[in-house]
């Protein structure tokens, strides 16, 4: 997005639409993922690797039936897709081009999820992270140059930051088998005796369909919020994408500690220790809290100058820093939530944070939205405090949620 904001705000505009409907399909992989995690950790925690292996090979045929889907999406409805927001022409072009790549590329990032799913609910953390870092240095060290076109490669604007995305995205997912299949992490899979088992698809889609739909439900607020926020310009929406982009640098301690609680949630309640599955998810999310406390106070201090890393846009980085100002409220519950959302997911217990997403969102969030700009008179602003209300209600019902333990007698 650095690279992308120095070719103006129509194209921080379009990749940041294009990029939420990307995030919508990133999300449904990964709720349905999500079945895939739960089985893995409890089967592990069980001893029992085996039925670990055996679930993870179902998992590659739902990721290609999902990547076939994808492709077809992005292929012949990108141009419609993108037009349904009422954005300008020139924003609708660039948003195309980026979104038509990665939807086509989506293949590759459905099946990167899986492996690095089934990993990760083994217990193995370290190997997908050594690859990311590798291949997110590479696709840092590449964008540029297809971008703008240095050296001996092409000028591909927008497509060429959606292309380094695939590119390393390959690359990883090539390491991660490789990895997978030579009994390099804690678990080996083999193609030997494959068969598809669609008892066990279906545990996994059962579990995974309340997930997708949490986060479809998520991610279609985060739509319409945008479709809310289009008429008060390019710049305004151009300022809302860069400051989910700063936002993602708080989230991740939250996702990260999120998903160690989950498999040690899972793999705890396989081997029959739901008092230790519950002391994870409480000290993570602890810890998660004073780690997104610092971020919050550097973003109250240098709000300016982490907008200004995206655009020098003088609209866009007033709108952004207040954008970011008004978001630090929530980032004190919004870390709680996350950890908290992954425990529940990772021991299968997905339909419950389904549902008070659906309330946040829907019944909260959304409503807001709509209102608050013309009651309060705050116009852009209103729409992110309605933001604010939303992490606050969520957090809140996963806080109760959690400490009332319906969800150690989960079973899978």
């Amino acid at each position: 997005m650095i690279w992308v904001g120095k070719l103006g705000a129509a194209s921080i505009a379009g990749v940041g639409v294009a990029g939420m409907a990307v995030q919508l399909v990133t999300g449904l992989m990964m709720g349905i993922s999500t079945g895939l995690r739960a089985m893995v950790a409890r089967f592990v925690g069980a001893g029992e690797n085996e039925r670990a292996n055996h679930v993870a090979k179902q998992a590659f045929a739902v990721s290609a039936a999902f990547a076939i889907l994808m492709t077809a999406v992005g292929m012949f409805l990108a141009e419609q897709i993108m037009s349904l927001f009422g954005l300008e022409p020139d924003v609708i072009a660039e948003g195309v081009s980026y979104m038509r790549i990665m939807f086509v590329g989506s293949s590759v990032m459905s099946f990167v999820i899986m492996v690095g799913g089934i990993m990760q609910a083994s217990g193995d953390t370290v190997s997908p992270m050594r690859i990311t870092v590798g291949t997110r240095l590479l696709h840092i060290a590449l964008c540029p140059f297809l971008i703008f076109g240095w050296w001996i490669f092409p000028r591909m604007g927008v497509s060429g930051a959606a292309l380094t995305n695939v590119i390393s995205q390959g690359l990883g997912l090539v390491l991660m088998l490789w990895i997978l299949y030579s009994g390099r992490t804690r678990l080996r899979l083999t193609l030997s005796n494959f068969r598809l088992d669609f008892n066990i698809i279906w545990r996994m889609v059962k579990i995974g369909i309340p997930a997708s739909l949490t986060m479809l439900q998520y991610q279609f607020g985060t739509v319409v919020l945008l479709g809310l926020i289009a008429p008060f310009g390019t710049a305004a929406v151009a300022a809302h994408t860069v400051a989910q982009r700063a936002e993602m640098f708080i989230m991740m301690p939250s996702n990260g500690l999120g998903m160690a609680a989950g498999v040690l949630a899972g793999q705890n309640l396989g081997a029959g220790q739901a008092a230790r599955a519950e002391k994870s998810g409480w000290l993570a999310a602890g810890l998660v809290t004073g780690v997104t406390c610092i971020g919050a106070v550097v973003i109250l201090l240098w709000s300016k100058s982490i907008v200004g890393i995206f655009s020098s846009d003088p609209a866009i980085v007033a709108v952004g820093s207040i954008f970011l100002k008004i978001a630090i409220i929530g980032y004190f519950m919004i870390g709680v939530a996350s950890v908290l959302f992954n425990c529940l997911t990772h021991v299968g217990d997905t339909v419950p944070p389904m549902v008070f997403v659906l309330v946040a969102v829907w019944l909260v969030e959304l409503p807001l939205a709509f209102f608050l700009p013309e009651v309060t008179g705050l116009g852009v602003y209103a729409i992110r405090w309605a933001i604010v209300a939303h992490t606050v209600v969520l957090a809140s019902a996963m806080i109760i949620y959690f400490q009332h333990g319906r969800w150690k007698h989960k079973k899978i």
